[in-house]
């Protein structure tokens, strides 16, 4: 594969993994990660590339969420309110994925990355019944969604996600809640990543930028326009599909 090759593969993927991503708040990391690891990126190249894009998409997502009126990120809001509880949350989670990840084997890791993948698939297909909202389910969410992102690069908003729908969260609400709160655990984690002295290839990172960045207008704008039910199943599927995959590859 030709370097110009490998550059529009990685730049497209990341554009269609961070347009469902951005559509429902979910499957950018939990689809991206496992795919980079099929092309045959190591673990501990593809997660901190998938973190510090998904920053930078994360940051514009939250953007244009706010500005088709998706979500409120006015000062005192309930959305901000609970996505700073979420970012802290999301900081604590991620900082102590990542000191794990460092010090686990490339076939652990690809285990746990398999296996989540394949389980929060099943969870957002079968979240439907809603209970009440709880501060304490947000934190709940916030601490083990942040930790998977942290250790696997995804797996952050099918938690985040199918938890604030269930605890009566609004869809569109939660879409936007998650894309921010997700970018500033993506930030902690990349810090985290740095400082512990992991490479970062930047040939993975460049083009992850350029694809998710240019995905971020047309997903908001399409959470306004099109059914989630419906991407959001698709979303399930996938997670389930990629999950057996990145089981399967392990052991060929």
């Amino acid at each position: 594969m030709t370097k110009t090759t490998f550059f529009l593969i990685i730049t497209i993927l990341a554009f269609i993994c961070e347009y469902i991503d951005s559509s429902i708040g979910m499957g950018y990391g939990t689809t991206l990660t496992p795919l980079l690891l099929i092309i045959g990126i190591q673990p501990l190249q593809a997660v901190p590339a998938v973190l510090i894009s998904q920053l930078s998409s994360g940051l514009v997502a939250s953007f244009f969420h706010h500005k088709f009126k998706n979500v409120n990120f006015n000062l005192g809001s309930i959305d901000t309110k609970v996505t700073f509880v979420l970012a802290i949350c999301g900081i604590i989670g991620a900082t102590t994925a990542v000191l794990v990840a460092i010090s686990l084997s490339s076939f652990i890791l690809r285990i746990y990355i398999g296996s989540m993948v394949l389980t929060v698939g099943i969870l957002t297909l079968i979240a439907k019944v809603k209970t009440n909202f709880s501060w304490k389910k947000i934190l709940s969410l916030g601490l083990i969604s942040s930790f998977n992102k942290g250790i696997s690069g995804g797996g952050y908003g099918p938690i985040l996600m199918c938890g604030q729908i269930l605890s009566g969260t609004e869809s569109k609400h939660a879409i936007g809640r998650t894309t921010l709160a997700e970018a500033v655990t993506c930030l902690a984690s990349s810090l985290i990543y740095i400082a512990t002295h992991v490479v970062i290839y930047w040939n993975i990172v460049t083009p992850l930028i350029i694809g998710s960045i240019l995905a971020t207008p047309l997903s908001a704008y399409t959470v306004k326009k099109i059914e989630e039910k419906k991407l959001k199943n698709l979303v399930g599927y996938a997670s389930i599909t990629l999950g057996i995959i990145t089981l399967i590859k392990i052991f060929i």
